[in-house]
């Protein structure tokens, strides 16, 4: 890495980026910051044609192309499926990002021992799909880094008081989820570090998505943030690049937190 610059340690061009769940909130963030540094973007949804549709949107300052592919990594089949779709359309994929999430919002006094176990299988998903960019990057004899989306929630617990009177506490299965993907990121990352495929985890905090989350909600979260107010996805679109790319290359196993500071107090 002697003598590399600045924007060349942060250019992607020439690599393929596998974003799960790449049409969503943050999802689309982190395509769109992929593309913006070079970089040849799949994206993966249950939905194909919405696949289509926002890889069509997608920025390619170098001329890269950009497809779509539909993946569910609930289903070990599918997702695997959609793993070789991916390499198929793109040629090979360099970065995954596991950001998809069958996502269930049932609180501690509500779900069910099934739901919070199906919960759970997001990471049987997430494990699989780092599996199948660890062996098709040894096959290559390549370097591959895998990011993991955790959450500060799987850090901390929640606070109970943001939540009275509005709407169901934050999921427990959704902290207990989250969790396990960072903890699973370490181990990965100390086993696969010999192959030169990194593994780090990117945990965001706050990021309510204006079209679904109560405003009263919102109010009460900014309080417990530092900074006062939540996060907004271009914020996240610096640190996507950053464990993408060679800017990161001495980096694996560790969970980059972007909070706002909620995590510090």
């Amino acid at each position: 890495m002697a003598g590399r610059t600045i924007q060349e340690l942060f250019d992607l061009s020439g690599k393929v980026a596998l974003v799960t769940g790449g049409t969503g909130y943050l999802g689309t963030a982190f395509s769109h910051a992929l593309a913006e540094a070079g970089a040849s973007v799949v994206i993966s949804s249950r939905d194909e044609a919405r696949g289509r549709d926002a890889a069509s949107k997608l920025p390619a300052p170098g001329g890269a192309s950009h497809h779509a592919v539909q993946l569910d990594q609930m289903d070990s089949g599918a997702l695997r499926n959609g793993f070789e779709a991916a390499v198929q359309a793109a040629g090979h994929v360099d970065v995954l990002v596991n950001n998809g999430l069958d996502a269930q919002g049932k609180d501690l006094t509500e779900v069910s021992f099934e739901e919070f176990a199906q919960h759970q299988a997001n990471n049987a998903g997430y494990f699989e799909l780092a599996k199948l960019q660890h062996d098709h990057a040894v096959q290559r004899g390549a370097e591959a880094s895998v990011i993991n989306i955790g959450s500060m929630y799987g850090q901390v617990g929640s606070y109970p008081d943001a939540y009275e009177g509005i709407c169901s506490a934050s999921s427990v299965a959704y902290h207990a989820l989250k969790g396990g993907t960072i903890h699973m990121t370490r181990h990965l990352a100390v086993y696969w570090a010999q192959d030169n495929v990194r593994v780090n985890c990117l945990s965001p905090g706050a990021f309510p998505n204006p079209a679904g989350a109560p405003a009263a909600l919102v109010k009460r979260l900014e309080t417990k943030c530092p900074m006062g107010r939540m996060g907004v996805p271009t914020e996240l679109k610096g640190a996507i690049v950053f464990l993408a790319s060679g800017a990161s290359s001495y980096m694996t196993g560790q969970n980059l937190t972007i909070d706002g500071g909620w995590t510090a107090w």
